[in-house]
């Protein structure tokens, strides 16, 4: 088996696209650090870092960390993994953290999941939430043992607001109008691929041919010392 080579690489995918999935699954597959932004902020908050103050009082009020602190966190968890190579999830989100992310550290390698959105809202629409624990559960695959109760307490089921269809498009509208700017982004680096479709089953094995290849070729980008 040919030596694998460490690679940066960002997954980007709109809600509902099925990325937490395949992100699991290129994790698994190939054995790389798996960085979740969401999950960075909330380990700054419980281990109380020098910023978790700051970091807690914008997530409170539901408005937007500042992109230099948001960098700051991103690029210091990132360097730990530098030489080893990573999979990035939740970060860039705007046209401007892509910008200052590149200059900090390049990327090899962009995935973008590429799913229609009527076959997003259909899968959203459907889902159920337990809201003390989060578990999910969907109507359609993965329903309750009772309708409309949770399997393991037996309390009621809710759905979200922001799954219900209208307010899903918005969602969709919002996520392509950040995201386009930065797939073109990086299509203009030469580190973006897409992939497109409607299961995660039929995108996994055309993303995981590209992956086997460029995984293990050296790279011809220059690499940031």
């Amino acid at each position: 088996m040919a030596s694998q080579i460490a690679r940066r690489l960002i997954i980007l995918g709109a809600p509902g696209s099925g990325k937490g999935t395949i992100a699991n699954r290129i994790v698994k597959t190939y054995g790389m650090p798996y960085i979740v932004v969401g999950d960075l902020f909330r380990r700054h908050i419980q281990e109380r870092s020098e910023d978790s103050r700051t970091i807690k009082e914008h997530i409170d009020k539901g408005v937007l960390l500042p992109d230099d602190l948001v960098l700051k966190s991103i690029v210091d968890e990132l360097e730990k993994f530098r030489e080893q190579g990573f999979l990035l999830d939740g970060y860039p989100r705007t046209l401007n953290q892509a910008e200052m992310l590149h200059r900090q550290m390049k990327i090899d390698h962009v995935i973008a999941l590429n799913v229609p959105a009527d076959e997003i809202i259909n899968r959203l629409k459907d889902r159920w939430v337990h809201l003390p624990s989060g578990r999910v559960y969907n109507l359609l695959w993965s329903p309750p043992k009772v309708p409309g109760k949770d399997d393991e307490t037996g309390e009621p089921l809710s759905q979200r607001e922001d799954d219900k269809p209208a307010i899903i498009r918005h969602r969709l509208n919002t996520y392509d109008k950040n995201t386009n700017p930065i797939m073109e982004f990086y299509k203009k680096l030469g580190v973006l691929q897409e992939f497109h479709g409607r299961e995660s089953d039929k995108i996994w094995p055309e993303l995981k041919k590209y992956l086997d290849h460029v995984l293990k070729e050296p790279s011809a980008q220059k690499v940031a010392a």
